[in-house]
Order: structure tokens, then sequence, then C-alpha cells
């Protein structure tokens, strides 16, 4: 089984790289956010010539995610982390069940600033995610939260960490909640297999940052500890940030893990 995830940056304007990119690598299951859709106009059919079913949520102009696979997803459930809050109708989170995986499709909130409010909805979004997963991962033996988590792990997540110090991304509080995420029984997959070595997945558009290297490990796939054991491979699809016949990538570059015998 391979799952992907992938931070799209408007599925409308990314869609041929899309298409392309799940024909070529035959993805089992492939979350996307920031698709910027409306439910209604997200493209089905294009995907379900590839083999796909699909289920989204999304909200127009900002935010939006969606569940791609190749089996049936059944019990899904859209928003569940934010409808409590004041922000309840950004669309960010989406579950489903497919070949007996709990798969959790999240763009978690960019904060903006320390200062902003957006950063205190950010931690609260943060405490929703836990809360909720708390549950799932009783229920369900085999989970998947995949997605832009807006947060970079660790120092070495990033470029520069000096250059980064007092802004979103990279502070105390945001690792701190991540962490008592992960405590609830899940795994940076792609640390874990990668032995520590620090693969970015997104770049700024502005300055050259893909070719300098300048960019953030924020794409994460969080597995519980019985599917983590049956991951064999974890990568970043650095190919498909590069500009193509398809025009203007995405800022963000497809994360892929490789499961067996499921």
């Amino acid at each position: 089984m391979k799952c992907a995830t992938w931070n799209v940056n408007s599925l409308n304007a990314r869609l041929p790289f899309v298409l392309e990119w799940a024909r070529v690598n035959m993805p089992d299951v492939l979350c996307l956010q920031e698709t910027k859709l409306k439910d209604d106009d997200f493209p089905v059919d294009p995907f379900a010539e590839l083999g796909y079913f699909c289920v989204h949520f999304g909200q127009g102009r900002w935010n939006g995610v969606a569940i791609l696979s190749r089996t049936p997803i059944e019990n899904v459930s859209k928003g569940a982390v934010t409808e409590e809050f004041e922000l309840s109708h950004e669309a960010r989170h989406i579950s489903g069940t497919t070949s007996g995986v709990r798969v959790h499709s999240v763009y978690v909130p960019n904060g903006r600033s320390l200062l902003d409010p957006h950063f205190t909805y950010k931690l609260k979004w943060l405490r929703g995610l836990k809360e909720l997963l708390a549950v799932e991962l009783k229920e369900f033996p085999n989970v998947v939260v995949a997605g832009d988590f807006n947060i970079a792990p660790r120092d070495e997540d990033v470029w520069d960490p000096i250059a980064l110090q007092g802004s979103t991304h990279v502070s105390s509080e945001e690792r701190d909640i991540l962490a008592e995420v992960m405590d609830l029984g899940l795994i940076d997959i792609h640390r874990l297999l990668t032995l520590g070595k620090s693969e970015f997945s997104w770049w700024d558009y502005r300055g050259g940052a893909f070719h300098k290297g300048e960019g953030m490990r924020i794409d994460l796939a969080l597995f519980s500890t019985g599917l983590a054991g049956k991951a064999r491979s974890a990568y970043v699809d650095r190919d498909a940030r590069k500009v193509s016949a398809f025009g203007k990538p995405s800022d963000h570059a497809p994360l892929v893990v490789e499961i067996s015998d499921l």
C-alpha cells in the first residue's frame, strides 16, 4: 500500500499536476490539502477515471481537504476538529476508513505570527485534534494522520533555525502540542524511516528558496504504532515541486509512504 499527502495550493490551478502525478505514482491513498474548492466543484470524474473514490470538505477560496482512495471510503467525518470553535467554518479536517485504515487528512492553521489571534486559534485547533485522535486511536487499530501541519517538529526540519526564531512553525508552543498529539501513540513515520535525515517538503516561492535548499519539513504522516511497524519507506518527491510542462507547481511537494502487509 502506498499512502501520500500533498498540499496542492489550489487544486483548480494544479489539477493537471496532480492527475499526472497520481497516474505515474499510483498511490493507493492520497490526502490533499488546500484544495480551495467547494464540495460541488471537486473534480470527481477525472480522479474516478484513474480509479479513485473521493471525499472532500471544502469552502471555496480557502483551505479544503480531501481523501482519495482506490477502495471505497466509509464512515466519513468532516470538520470534527473545529466544530466547537469560533472559526468552525474553516475546512481543515476530513477522515474516513479505507482498506482497514482510518485516514485523517489535516490542514493545520498557519498561525501567521505569534501575536496574531490566528496563532491562538492554531493552538486551539491542535488541542481539538488531540482530543479527537485520543478517541480515534482507541477505536481504530490502524490510523494515519497526514497533511500540512504547518509545524517543523525540530530545528533540523528547517533550513536555518536562527533565521526563524520568533516565528510560527517553530515555536515551542506549537511543537509541544504536536509532541502531545504524538504521545497518544502516533509516530512521525518519515523521521523514523529516514533515520533522522530531514527532507524538506515546503519551499517559499520567493527568492529562489527551492534551488537554495531553504525549506521546511512541515508535511507529516503520523502512523499508529502497529501500522508504523509495517511501513517500509518514506520520501518527499522533490520532482513534483519543479516547474514543468504543467506550469507553476505547488509550494509543497508530496510525502509518500509505502506500507507492506495490508
